[in-house]
């Protein structure tokens, strides 16, 4: 099994070179981006332009590239995993999959964005929140008060039309699972995440899907990350974005494989990606918050300062992963 994936992942690096890195180079660098084919592409050639150095990737979910990292982590077929919650380079990191390397650009950077043995490092603040198309909500439900905190999602009302992110599949999906068992407690935690199931009308393993979903009206609620929200309404969707009190506050990660056959061009990847330059960038596709203090966000973006959020504990969250994942799926799918 092992051998296949090897050759499978070996095939799609092959195929989705970039068009400009068809010749053979011994620095080329190799991806697993968790983030979006349009914001890779975008980061990637820009790196490219400033450095020389090419670049593959291979996009897919937060699930599937941890698991390729941990079990090619003897022999790794990329150089880095760019994006996902800190959870889940952790995760990797305890696997001993990780490389560790201490950017310049990381001293300035808030705490909660550098691991502690600098074997991960933030570059854009993630937070969640509710996101609603405000046309099918009308239709739906008149008359009904709009939903503005988690609590108020288990109105059985809403029966089949809420969008959740499955956790099993993606980052986005654990990090609400967290949100809920952190801000509650076990018990309570649990007791909401499986009434609130029963309102949720599709699980999708992407997530970018909830907001997409609700973009195209197919939904009237939806659980997102707020940048993706903010995104589709500063695009003109009709999508609201709420940032409902007491939630989580994360941030996505770059990290460096370990045994990596490119370690410096894989360090310039690093110091590129927690760039001013390169974090507006990404902000300007994302509406994400950039971590870097001097990088400025786009306007539209929901500021961190406007968001309540509870005192998340990502180890936590990293050590229990594979026992909550194991109740989800037996008590929910």
């Amino acid at each position: 099994m092992k051998k296949t994936i090897i050759l499978i992942t070996a095939a799609l690096f092959a195929s989705l070179a970039l068009a400009g890195c068809q010749k053979k180079n011994t620095q080329e660098l190799r991806v697993y981006s968790i983030i979006h084919d349009e914001e890779t592409e975008a980061l990637t050639k820009l790196f490219t332009e400033k450095t020389g150095i090419p670049v593959s990737y291979l996009r897919a979910t937060t699930g599937e590239l941890v698991n390729r990292v941990i079990t090619e982590k003897n022999d790794p077929l990329a150089d880095i995993l760019l994006g996902g919650a800190s959870s889940y380079h952790i995760q990797a990191d305890k696997e001993g999959a990780l490389e560790s390397y201490a950017s310049p650009l990381a001293k300035n950077l808030p705490s909660y964005a550098v691991a502690q043995d600098n074997t991960w490092t933030g570059f854009c603040v993630l937070t969640l929140g509710i996101g609603i198309n405000e046309a099918r909500y009308a239709e739906k439900f008149p008359g009904l008060k709009i939903p503005t905190s988690w609590d108020d999602l288990t109105n059985p009302a809403f029966k089949g039309e809420i969008v959740l992110t499955n956790p099993s599949a993606s980052s986005t999906g654990y990090l609400f699972v967290q949100n809920q068992l952190q801000r509650l407690g076990k018990e309570k935690g649990w007791d909401y995440l499986l009434a609130l199931t029963k309102n949720v009308g599709q699980f999708p393993d992407s997530g970018s899907a909830p907001a997409k979903l609700l973009g195209t009206g197919e939904y009237a609620i939806g659980v997102s990350y707020l940048h993706a929200l903010a995104k589709y309404n500063a695009q003109g969707f009709n999508v609201r974005p709420i940032a409902p009190p007491k939630s989580v506050g994360d941030v996505d990660c770059v990290s460096i494989m370990k045994n990596t056959k490119n370690l410096a061009a894989a360090k310039k990847f690093v110091d590129f990606i927690l760039s001013v330059e390169a974090q507006e960038l990404m902000s300007q596709f994302t509406f994400t918050t950039p971590v870097n203090p001097q990088a400025k966000a786009v306007k539209g973006s929901i500021p961190i300062a406007d968001i309540d959020l509870i005192n998340y504990d990502v180890q936590k969250a990293s050590s229990e992963k594979a026992e909550v994942l194991d109740k989800w799926v037996k008590s929910v799918k």
